[in-house]
């Protein structure tokens, strides 16, 4: 790391509180100082853009007024209003969180660091972000677009992810964090890692800081921070069986712990590239049913650390198999798909349905 640069961490709060009082978003968890709200949007937020956040965000307070609502609904009703989000275990963070607010702080929401931290989801910045933005208490934060300025304003070298730049960020941010309105700076500085100090070609003619920033001095503004070296991430080839029997396809939910946890998908399984056919056959007989497959198509879908190869294959079957209606499994209506919570990969399957529809009927 290179030498911070020498100036009064108040500089560096005026200007961006100055900066935010007339370019600040009018975002609608900007309008209420609810602890309940921030925390929901700020749990949304997280490896989120707002733009995907704000309908998920009306829709859940539409549904779920306050956190007691949100405890006592079903686990499946808040991973239905989560679909499509994305990274779901924090819909399943957030539904068993707000059942420990009302175990353990009788519906009132923590205003104290580490018992914010004892919520399931909630790290140290999500409650540094609740802290200051709800209660107005002086706390720091530390998100992607936080710690993208940090490494800029000190021209901070290293992977701003190591143990040794961590620590020193959080070192800054507690430092720059103002005792004086620290839920406007908290929004202030966030903000301006959103819209201007961006990751690649930041505004810095636009940054209230620009006279500040040490990576601006010293031409490392598209330099900095560092980025982290990225693997090639692995492709995992599955088949999916689109089943047919009375007119309803099989459909069957994924453990609610783990990958898109109680999110509902078509059978599926893992397969060869030179051979899915097969896979598909075996996972038929397993299922104990019988007809005849077709190839009804290939779909590419990327998630975080893997992309998936999914090879679809359709058929109608006749009786049930050794597959029981329960909670995990169901045969559904074609028309009533589209109401379930189908994970990404598995809702692009839903397009194929009509140009395949000769199979079923």
């Amino acid at each position: 790391m290179k030498k911070s640069p020498e100036f009064n961490p108040c500089q560096v709060s005026a200007c961006l509180l100055a900066w935010y009082g007339h370019q600040g978003r009018d975002l609608p968890w900007r309008r209420t100082r609810d602890p309940y709200c921030i925390w929901l949007s700020e749990v949304m937020l997280q490896q989120t853009t707002v733009a995907a956040v704000i309908p998920y965000y009306q829709r859940f307070l539409a549904r779920f007024a306050d956190v007691r609502a949100l405890a006592e609904a079903p686990l499946d009703e808040v991973i239905s209003l989560w679909a499509g989000l994305g990274y779901y275990s924090r819909a399943r963070n957030l539904h068993a969180a707000a059942q420990m607010v009302v175990a353990r702080f009788a519906g009132d929401f923590p205003a104290e660091l580490e018992d914010l931290k004892s919520l399931p989801g909630v790290g140290r910045s999500t409650a540094g972000a609740i802290l200051s933005i709800a209660f107005n208490r002086k706390a720091p934060i530390l998100d992607g677009n936080v710690r993208r300025v940090l490494c800029r304003l000190y021209a901070l070298s290293g992977d701003p992810r190591s143990t040794v730049v961590e620590k020193e960020l959080w070192r800054r941010a507690e430092e720059l964090t103002p005792e004086d309105r620290p839920h406007d700076y908290a929004q202030a500085i966030m903000d301006l890692g959103a819209t201007v100090c961006t990751p690649r070609s930041p505004s810095c003619g636009d940054c209230p800081l620009e006279g500040l920033c040490q990576a601006r001095a010293r031409g490392l503004e598209n330099v900095l921070p560092e980025r982290r070296s990225r693997k090639t991430p692995p492709t995992r080839v599955q088949v999916a069986l689109l089943l047919e029997r009375d007119g309803r396809i099989l459909l069957q939910r994924r453990p609610y712990e783990g990958l898109l946890g109680g999110l509902w998908e078509f059978p599926c399984a893992p397969a060869e590239a030179r051979n899915p056919s097969a896979a598909a056959e075996r996972l038929l007989d397993e299922l104990g049913l019988a007809g005849r497959l077709r190839s009804a198509g290939q779909i590419a879908h990327a998630y975080s650390h893997f992309r998936l190869d999914l090879h679809l294959f359709a058929g109608r079957v006749e009786g049930v198999g050794r597959v029981a209606e329960d909670d995990a499994s169901c045969w559904v209506a074609a028309a009533e798909l589209a109401e379930l919570p189908l994970h990404g990969a598995h809702k692009k399957a839903l397009g194929h349905l009509g140009a395949i529809s000769q199979v079923f009927f």
